[in-house]
């Protein structure tokens, strides 16, 4: 199988996808898109995804878009290990966690909406900054409570990692990208440690990637 996956260092969707692809087992090429420099708004790319978004991975040709619709081919194609449960109702209950950052965290914090927050409403970066941590806060908070009413053992449905793993984790990067304390989460932050120990998410980790240590390196 070849993969090739477009993607941005501190894309969380983009760390998603490295987490799958990796549990998997899954090797692939990452081709940078700076969304910070706009280039995702380039012609050419627009031909690999006109959403003007990352991440997209091309499989044997065919370009997919969006982290939990590709993770959802790769569990066709490559079925084990299991990232989604067999069961339906843990199955469900896995998809949404994931959708708690997929559709109602990371949305508001993407470069688009930190854009329209600047350029309609005037915000300067202090503020953009606040608005990025007070959502991924709630983010955090959220998962919280979900392992509060059902701890992990170790991972949050079990004893393997799902999306709902890669979901939190996810969750824990962008609280890593805004320099966020997470004492006050103490089970998000149980659980992060026993994913970031295992190779899959630590190497995906944003900074892990060599755009966040290129930009170490100019700053």
């Amino acid at each position: 199988m070849t993969f090739q996956l477009y993607g941005f260092w501190r894309s969380n969707a983009a760390f998603r996808v490295r987490v799958a692809l990796a549990l998997k087992g899954l090797a692939f090429e990452e081709i940078d898109v700076d969304l910070l420099s706009g280039d995702q708004f380039d012609p050419a790319y627009a031909q690999v995804n006109a959403a003007h978004m990352v991440p997209t991975l091309v499989h044997d040709g065919h370009a997919l878009s969006q982290s939990l619709a590709i993770i959802e081919y790769l569990e066709d194609i490559a079925p084990q290990p299991r990232l989604l449960p067999e069961d339906s109702r843990e199955r469900a209950y896995a998809r949404s966690l994931a959708m708690i950052l997929a559709a109602d965290v990371h949305p508001l914090t993407v470069p688009r909406v930190r854009s329209h927050l600047a350029e309609s409403f005037g915000a300067d970066p202090a503020a953009i900054e606040a608005w990025c941590r007070h959502w991924t806060g709630e983010g955090l908070a959220a998962y919280e409570r979900f392992l509060t009413l059902r701890p992990a053992v170790p991972f949050a449905l079990g004893a393997e990692p799902t999306i709902a793993d890669i979901a939190i984790a996810g969750q824990i990067a962008l609280a890593d990208v805004y320099g966020m304390n997470r004492t006050a989460f103490p089970r998000v932050a149980a659980l992060g440690a026993v994913c970031f120990s295992l190779p899959a998410f630590a190497q995906a980790h944003p900074f892990e990637q060599a755009g966040y240590r290129a930009v170490r390196m100019h700053n």
